[in-house]
């Protein structure tokens, strides 16, 4: 029996490849089912009311919103209650209001933590230990405990009804400190050693080197801190008072006041315009903030 022959019968003994998988492959069918019911559960939970939200602001105004016969999907879908929005309120002054904040706290965060992470990174200097230690306990206060004093210091500070006070007391967070040096310290110590041969400075360094590397943490700063400032309520309520001054998500709350004919169907399509930014930036750099969180959470 020649080579050829005995490689050509090897290969048609062998068992073929299949390219496609089978159910059993992914586990039990009682388990995958259980699998799915709990995602679609979980999937209801979390989409679900921006779903109805967004149904519900697309009902003509004789369809109810609540009730027993109240219907899931409007009958005679419009647009009337996004045009009553913008009718009512100045939703492009909000916007440029919020999108001011929301520009200095991202700058301010990304400034500051990325900095102040690249220095805890570093185990070459006394005190790291401690800053770490402060920077865990801040985390474990919440806002409404420290809200009064933060207000009376910015009311010290002449900030009262001022965009700038709005974003001073979040102008850095702690855990994006945290973020920051988990991913500082993933870079190898050989690559900054072989840095340092070469004349990279300090400054060298952490530009060429570490902000590069750092890239999906960088990242998720960004989107947590865009998402936390967009969204932000209760702090702007404290603070702001004047309507040229207020936030989107503050401003259109005042659709639910009586002054403007409490509609429902409004007040759901306020809140959907609220919303749309954060989902389009999310779902634009989605896959690079899920590769920042994992690999973050590694030495975090």
């Amino acid at each position: 029996m020649t080579t050829a022959t005995a490689a050509s019968n090897a290969t048609e003994t062998a068992p073929r490849r299949r390219l496609l998988p089978r159910w059993r492959d992914y586990g039990r069918p009682r388990e995958l089912v259980v699998r799915y019911l709990l995602l679609l559960f979980v999937l209801g939970i979390t989409v679900g009311p921006l779903v109805w939200q967004l149904l519900a602001s697309l009902k003509s105004t004789g369809e109810d919103v609540f009730g027993a016969h109240a219907s899931l999907f409007p009958h005679e879908p419009t647009l009337r209650a996004y045009r009553a929005v913008f009718d009512q309120v100045p939703v492009a002054t909000y916007i440029r209001n919020s999108m001011f904040v929301v520009v200095l706290s991202v700058g301010s965060q990304l400034l500051f933590s990325t900095t102040a992470g690249y220095m805890l990174s570093k185990p070459n200097w006394k005190g790291r230990k401690a800053v770490w230690v402060v920077l865990i306990a801040s985390m474990m206060f919440p806002f409404e405990s420290i809200m009064v004093s933060l207000f009376l210091s910015i009311r010290d500070l002449g900030l009262v009804d001022n965009l700038v006070g709005v974003w001073l007391p979040g102008f850095v967070g702690a855990i994006n400190v945290l973020l920051m040096r988990a991913a500082f310290m993933a870079v190898p110590r050989e690559i900054e050693d072989a840095a340092m041969l070469d004349g990279a400075g300090e400054w060298q360094r952490f530009r060429h080197l570490y902000l590069p590397s750092a890239w999906g943490a960088i990242l998720v700063v960004t989107i947590n801190t865009f998402i936390s400032a967009w969204d932000d309520f209760l702090w702007p309520l404290i603070v702001l008072r004047s309507e040229e001054h207020m936030t989107l998500t503050l401003g259109l709350s005042r659709l639910q006041s009586s002054s403007f004919g409490y509609d429902q169907r409004v007040v759901m399509a306020g809140s959907v315009i609220s919303v749309i930014p954060v989902l389009v930036l999310f779902v634009i750099t989605q896959r690079w903030f899920y590769k920042g969180v994992s690999s973050g959470a590694v030495k975090l």
